[in-house]
Parts: C-alpha cells; sequence; structure tokens
C-alpha cells in the first residue's frame, strides 16, 4: 500500500515521523513524506533517498484578526491544492500527520478523498493545530496518556512517540565516546537545545562551566549555529574536554556516549532519552505553545527521571549545582537512568505503524 506522512517543520515533528516511515518500508510500503521549506527539514533528511519526499509551503496560524490572516489563507489553499495534486497521482491509501499546521492541509485533503487519516500528538497537551487536526481525523495517536482528555472521546489511542531506526540500539560506550573524540573515566554530559539549538541552555551552561572545571567530566554541545563559537571558546577557556558542535547526525552515538543530559522538553527529545535510559535537567521552552514543553517535563519530574529547572529561574550557579549532584552521587543517578527507561514505549513507531494498518484495505489486483 501507500502512505502519505505529513511530518515538517521541527525536529520533533519530523523524525518521528520518519521512524514511521522506516517501519512501513520494511513491511514492503511505498512512503511519500511532506516536509516544510525550513532548513531543519533539508538538514534532516539529506541524503535520504529511501523516502520520495515533498516539500509544503511553510504555514503558521497567526491571530484571527492580524493582517497576516490573508497571507495564512493563501499560503494553507497552496499547500492543500498541491497535496490534491500528489495524492491523484500517488494514490495514497492513509495520511498521517506528525503534528502542527504542516499536517493540517495533507490530513484535510485525505479527508477529501475518503480514507482514514490520522494526527499523532507527542506532547501532553496539544497545541491549536492539533486540536483542529484531531477533530477532522480517523485517529488520534497519543505520545503521552495525559493528552487523551483534549481529544473527543473514543478517538485516541495511546502509541508513544516513535524513536527513528538509526538510535533503535545503544552502542558501547568506548566506541561512542570516540566518536567525539572523548575518553571513558569521565562522567559524560550530553547537551542539546532541540533541533535548532537554545540560546537560554547554552548562556546558563557558559556561566556554570567555571564551577565545574575541577569536576571529572566531558561534554558533548549541540549549540545551534548562533552560538557554535562562543560555546567552543569557553569549553577551551576553561579547558574541559568537550565536542561542540551546531547540529549533529550522530544521535545514537551521542546519547550512547552520555551518562546524563540537559535538554529542551519537547517530546521526541524526552522519548529518546528513555529510550536511551538517560536522566536530565529538563529547560522547557518558555514560549511553547500551551507551555507544553513544561507539562512534559513535569511527567519526568514527577517519576524521578528528571530534574525540573524553568529558564527564568537558571543561572549558572544553579546550573552547576545540579550538575555537580549529578556527578557526586552515582546510585542516584543510576536509579533516575532506571526511572527514565519506564516512561515510553520502545515499540512505538510498530504501535503507529499496527493502528494505521487495521484500518486500510488493501487494494484488490
Amino acid at each position: 500500500m501507500k502512505f502519505v506522512i505529513a511530518a515538517g517543520g521541527t525536529g520533533g515533528h519530523l523524525f518521528p515521523g520518519l521512524a514511521v516511515g522506516e517501519v512501513l518500508l520494511a513491511r514492503g510500503h511505498q512512503v511519500m513524506v511532506l516536509i516544510s521549506e525550513k532548513e531543519i527539514d533539508a538538514l534532516a533528511t539529506q541524503g535520504r533517498s529511501e523516502f520520495r519526499f515533498e516539500k509544503l509551503p511553510g504555514i503558521g496560524m497567526p491571530k484571527v484578526f492580524s493582517p497576516a490572516i490573508f497571507g495564512f489563507i493563501r499560503r494553507f489553499k497552496s499547500g492543500l491544492d498541491q497535496c490534491r495534486a500528489l495524492y491523484s497521482e500517488f494514490k495514497p491509501d492513509a495520511v498521517l500527520g506528525m503534528g502542527g499546521f504542516t499536517s493540517t492541509a495533507p490530513i484535510l485533503a485525505g479527508r477529501r478523498r475518503g480514507i482514514p487519516t490520522f494526527v499523532h500528538e507527542s506532547n501532553a497537551i496539544p497545541g491549536k493545530a492539533n486540536r483542529l487536526n484531531g477533530w477532522m481525523a480517523t485517529g488520534v495517536l497519543l505520545g503521552f496518556k495525559e493528552c487523551a482528555a483534549h481529544f473527543p472521546s473514543g478517538r485516541s489511542i495511546v502509541t508513544g512517540t516513535p524513536v527513528r531506526a538509526s538510535l533503535a540500539n545503544r552502542l558501547e560506550k568506548r566506541e561512542a565516546l570516540a566518536a567525539f573524540g572523548l575518553e571513558p573515566g569521565r562522567k559524560t554530559l550530553l547537551v542539546m537545545g532541540g533541533s535548532q539549538g537554545a540560546q537560554g541552555i547554552n548562556r546558563a551552561l557558559i556561566a556554570a562551566l567555571p564551577l565545574l572545571k575541577e569536576m571529572p567530566m566531558q561534554v558533548i554541545h549541540l549549540s545551534g549555529k548562533q552560538d557554535e563559537a562562543a560555546v567552543r571558546e569557553a569549553y577551551e577557556k576553561e579547558r574541559i574536554p568537550a565536542f561542540v558542535a551546531a547540529f549533529s547526525h550522530r544521535m545514537g552515538e551521542a546519547y550512547s556516549a552520555a551518562d546524563f543530559c540537559i535538554a529542551r522538553s519537547g517530546a521526541a527529545s524526552l522519548t529518546e532519552l528513555s529510550h536511551f535510559a538517560l536522566p536530565s535537567v529538563l529547560i522547557p521552552y518558555p514560549f511553547a505553545a500551551e507551555d507544553h514543553q513544561t507539562l512534559n517535563a513535569k511527567i519526568f519530574d514527577a517519576a524521578g527521571a528528571a530534574a525540573l529547572i524553568k529558564e527564568s529561574e537558571i543561572a549558572g550557579s544553579t546550573l552547576a549545582k545540579t550538575l555537580l549532584w549529578f556527578v557526586q552521587d552515582p546510585e542516584r543517578l543510576a536509579e533516575m537512568s532506571r526511572r527514565s527507561a519506564k516512561l515510553a514505549p520502545h515499540d512505538a513507531a510498530e504501535r503507529v505503524v499496527d493502528t494505521i494498518l487495521n484500518f486500510c484495505k488493501p487494494k484488490r489486483p
């Protein structure tokens, strides 16, 4: 059969969507992936030829009475027309939207063709786009059970958030560390701010480094382009071993090398942290829609798998104290690791595919 996956705009939508596509391909189906025109989408899909990729116009919902609403309507109609043309040629059996307004036109076009449509909501609370998508879709697939109350009764299925095949297995630690020029014998911290980096995290960590330089610690820091040079200079100044890059395709190695992590709390990142049993310091992005990152982080914090710090309350000394707590108490770190591993199903991509296929009927020859 043939399937369309709309998964553009952010790494949190794109990577889980690609994970579902990988399972569909492995089961012998064809997959078209609809992505946005953003740089992160081009970067993350570079060199991947197993899928057919098509770009849709990037859209974000402005306020209803904003003059920008007219541009939104124009771009949305253009995206809808493009989806209808692609579907007429590709003839999909079902459509899966991984969230955001990038998914709305593909889901609406699928509904108009009379085929099953699905939306995946990975966060603890949906944004306004997925609230709309959920009403249009045949089924709503959830990363967290706490989100079910926000969708029509009886339409939601908890699948977890898919993890891409390249992250399926933990690598041998020494090998993983070597990939970043690091060595065994030190606790390894992974710092990541999501697919586009996070200035708030970068600045707080730079301020914390003078208080950490005596600790047996090394760092893999994915900073985003804007802060890359400043972050690298800060580690060199304090003589702390570190691998610094704007972005990395080697996340399997990064997670396998790490003992703990500083991260935003997007659902895809949290799922990957759980998959690799990593304890974390979570610093939610304060401007996320519906403050969903804070709600996500609270689930991990309440389970004892993470320490939650609001960006408005973070300072170099606060972050340093928390990191020292991680490094100096190996038993607590091990317990947090065990708790982290229990928070997300490791077969979410298969669950998503099984759910979609249950609604699809193979075409007769």
